[in-house]
């Protein structure tokens, strides 16, 4: 057999390169072309004649020190194949080259590739487009979440501090609630009516630092020196924010190295005061410090730090104004409820418990007074309402009934009458119950209770052996609508050692409570209570039938008689007076 069989003929292997669509080209050692097929020169935009001996590098001088001139040199220098891809500035096409080194020169094959990488940088294109789409969306989730946690806040601020009326609860709350959300740490400053800043709000994301923060803010007011945020923002009313603190800015805000040394722990890094500004007056401010790793406050937590201030001076505010309501109310409440009088064996004692809800002040009333005869009226009322209003209207009303009873010497029935046509002459716009008892001695010392009721729950009264009984007469109308019918009066004995109970409705109405039902349980404490002394009589009362919540008003008047033989026992309160005269006695 013939040692060349089964290889080529070279001039059928020049054949075959010459048919190739992929572009080949071969190099000598003086980078000429020594070889180019047709596809070679035609992706070159040259011809095969005007290429073959020609120099590459000043055929083409743009490609000297560029890729293709690293790739050529790199193989021709290590005997190494490589290939690259790259851009080609004079044809504006990118090529992908492979080169190997031979014998005959250097071997160069190599593609247009220009439409593979055009459709390759539209779907990277396309694959970053999606993931930034991708991105924008999460971004605008996580912003929507935190707008959406940041209006969360500043509602829960305007419930948590309206909802109770001391401030100091209400700045903690306001503290515990900004916290994490707007800052690691923070503390709220209070200024009280003196002038004097209290650090009373106080939270910490972290607990293991709350103690290093509480050291801190502990002598936080007396280190502060003036440029310090807070005392900068009390004075201007903006906010101050310090975006980066640093050790200089620390030594000029805080005086006492101590105190600058109980701040170390906690490694503040950036700094937001806010001004606690409402109507025009300064209640406190607000600091909210971050540490090293969250770093800066964003400007969307600014913003909503600077609204929460707002938002939490104006409950302060709110509060102040309630607790100003509240001061007036009670007052005006104890102006009106004045201490009953206390004749001569007659004991007396009055409880007034205001609706839990709103002013602590309402239309219930008490009275007791003596008229010129000696007699002793007292009263007892309901202004319908639990307000100002009401209290205003009460007080009209008891007036009424004080002169009149006073004045006329009549009984309790003519009494009401005149007060009803009073209260509509003089167009007092005040529609009450009342309850009217005068207690008599008659010439021969028995001593009587007798009384008339406009609209309002009939009196109890308790033996000395513990009986109670319901003190019934015809009930008239409520005051203040002109009733021109007839009103009568109830009469009954009043034994030494007997107990005459006034209340209002308040006592014993409750929802799910029939009335019936709860005028019972009054009877049965009452009951109980036979041996007891007035003042725990009355304070039990109020315990068992409304402890701690009251739905509405409430007030008790309870009466105990005594034998002319009874010693008042010493202690506080009006001195007693000698019916007849009004003497002390």
């Amino acid at each position: 057999m013939d040692r060349d069989a089964g290889v080529p003929p070279s001039d059928l292997l020049v054949q075959a390169v010459e048919g190739m669509e992929r572009p080949l080209l071969v190099l000598d050692a003086d980078w000429r072309f020594s070889y180019i097929n047709r596809a070679g020169a035609a992706a070159l935009g040259r011809t095969v004649e005007g290429l073959l001996g020609r120099c590459l590098w000043e055929e083409f001088p743009q490609a000297v020190g560029g890729p293709f001139d690293a790739l050529y040199r790199h193989v021709r220098a290590t005997g190494e194949s490589a290939s690259t891809e790259a851009w080609f500035p004079p044809l504006r096409s990118w090529f992908r080259a492979d080169a190997f080194l031979t014998g005959a020169g250097l071997v160069v094959t190599y593609d247009d590739v220009t439409e593979r990488r055009a459709v390759e940088e539209e779907r990277a294109a396309a694959v970053a487009a999606r993931e930034e789409a991708a991105r924008a969306a999460a971004e605008a989730a996580a912003s929507a979440e935190r707008a959406g946690r940041h209006l969360m806040l500043l509602g829960d601020i305007n419930l948590a501090m309206t909802s109770t009326v001391d401030v100091d609860e209400a700045v903690d709350r306001f503290a515990h609630l900004v916290v994490p959300l707007l800052a690691d740490w923070c503390v709220v400053s209070v200024v009280d009516p003196g002038g004097v800043r209290r650090d009373v709000g106080r939270a910490h994301r972290d607990p293991a630092l709350v103690a290093a923060m509480h050291r801190y803010a502990d002598a936080r007011v007396q280190a502060n020196n003036p440029t310090a945020p807070v005392p900068t923002a009390l004075r201007s009313g903006r906010p101050v924010v310090l975006p980066e603190v640093t050790a200089e800015q620390v030594e000029q805000m805080v005086a006492d190295p101590a105190t600058r040394d109980l701040l170390g722990p906690l490694q503040v890094s950036a700094v937001a005061t806010f001004p606690l500004l409402a109507r025009g007056e300064l209640f406190g401010a607000l600091t909210l410090v971050n540490g090293p790793e969250r770093g800066p406050h964003t400007d969307e937590e600014l913003r909503t730090a600077e609204i929460a201030s707002r938002r939490a001076a104006l409950a302060l505010d709110n509060s102040r104004l309630s607790a100003a309501n509240q001061q007036v109310a009670e007052r005006l409440q104890r102006s009106l409820l004045s201490p009953p009088v206390q004749p001569d064996h007659l004991e007396l004692a009055v409880r007034y418990r205001p609706a839990t809800r709103g002013v602590a002040i309402g239309g219930d009333w008490y009275d007791a007074f003596l008229q010129p005869d000696g007699d002793t009226v007292v009263v007892i009322g309901d202004v319908m309402g639990h307000d100002i209003e009401a209290a205003a209207g009460m007080g009209q009303v008891k007036t009424l009934v004080r002169a009149i009873a006073y004045d006329r010497l009549e009984e309790p029935a003519g009494v009401l009458r005149r007060v009803d046509h009073a209260l509509v002459g003089l167009a007092v716009p005040t529609m009450a119950t009342a309850l009217v008892c005068r207690v008599e001695l008659t010439d021969a010392g028995v001593r009587r209770l007798r009384w008339s009721s406009a609209g309002h729950p009939d009196p109890l009264l308790l033996a000395p052996d513990g009986t109670v009984s319901d003190l019934s007469a015809p009930v008239g109308p409520p005051l203040g609508i002109g009733w021109r019918g007839p009103r009568a009066d109830g009469l009954a004995a009043l034994p030494d050692g007997g107990t005459v109970l006034l209340f209002t409705d308040g006592l014993f109405e409750r929802r799910g409570l029939g009335l019936d039902e709860g005028r019972d349980q009054v009877r049965r404490l009452l009951a109980a209570g036979a041996g007891e002394s007035l003042d725990v009589l009355c304070d039990r009362l109020l315990a068992e039938m409304v402890g701690g919540g009251v739905e509405d008003d409430v007030a008790v008047l309870a009466v105990r008689a005594h034998p002319p033989t009874w010693e008042r026992p010493p202690g506080p309160g009006p001195a007693p007076v000698r019916p007849g005269g009004g003497r002390p006695v």
